[in-house]
């Protein structure tokens, strides 16, 4: 008779524009082992998609291996859960429509779901973080990107095309000469309020002003948002007023979120 293998766990996939982080997790959330690798090592979402299950062998070995993994859940830059693809993401190498619960459940014979990570992040925090309890809520992430997950009524919003409620594509610069954004319009949020949004405004704040900063030692062309943290941290003027223009533009957004879904919390 053959024996039947109990699955306890499942493998997490926090996919981001520059950094993907596995996670094995058992039923209440415990993380068992990780590992990470570079998204943007790969342009051939195959090799990608080759790389991560190499990386993830010592972590499934530490639960026993695959046969003791439920499935598989991706979190990822424009993926659509009722289709089961990342659907042209502005923040990722590969264009055009990518199956990758498809290329995963191939590559591993587990089930795999995904969704957009915001969305994802906002199920977690709704089951094991700050969220429990809440029916209505809105959870942002900020990265590469400015990611948005949607909570009303206990659900999360996904439209009729499973985009619903992309917040980071919300332009809050109409006057045509915003910021240029990989969606291919101008002007959005993510483009000021993202990591990377941080990184153009500091240049934008070094070209136009002329006071000393920490900033100045650094090629303005690879200044990141830690290094604006950084300098911020020591009392650096310009890198706190970005942060003040940042969290003003955000702050503003967010006003104007709430008055579509009342929501409990950000």
């Amino acid at each position: 008779m053959e024996q039947i293998i109990e699955k306890p766990y499942v493998i997490g996939l926090d996919m981001g524009g520059t950094n993907s982080v596995f996670g094995i997790v058992d039923q209440r959330g415990t993380i068992k082992s990780q590992t990470a690798i570079k998204t943007q090592a790969y342009p051939d979402v195959k090799d990608y998609v080759k790389a991560a299950v190499e990386a993830l062998q010592p972590a499934l070995d530490v639960v026993g291996g695959i046969d003791y993994i439920k499935g598989m859940g991706i979190g990822a830059p424009n993926g659509n859960f009722y289709t089961g693809n990342i659907e042209y993401a502005a923040n990722l190498v590969w264009e055009g429509v990518v199956p990758i619960a498809q290329m995963f459940e191939d590559a591993l014979g587990v089930p795999c779901r995904v969704t957009n990570d915001a969305n994802a992040a906002a199920m977690g925090e709704m089951t094991y973080g700050v969220a429990r309890g809440m029916k209505n809520f809105i959870m942002i992430t900020l990265g590469t990107g400015v990611g948005s997950g949607i909570v009303c009524d206990g659900k999360i919003v996904y439209g009729s095309d499973g985009f619903a409620g992309e917040l980071g594509h919300l332009v809050i610069d109409h006057s045509g000469n915003g910021r240029s954004c990989g969606c291919g319009r101008k002007g959005c949020l993510e483009t000021y309020t993202s990591a990377t949004g941080v990184a153009r405004t500091a240049r934008e704040f070094l070209a136009n002003r002329s006071e000393e900063s920490l900033l100045r030692s650094l090629d303005p062309e690879h200044i990141t948002s830690f290094d604006v943290f950084q300098a911020a941290e020591k009392g650096d003027k310009i890198a706190l007023d970005i942060f003040n223009y940042t969290g003003r533009l955000l702050g503003t957004a967010c006003a104007d979120f709430a008055t579509f879904n009342s929501p409990e919390a950000f």
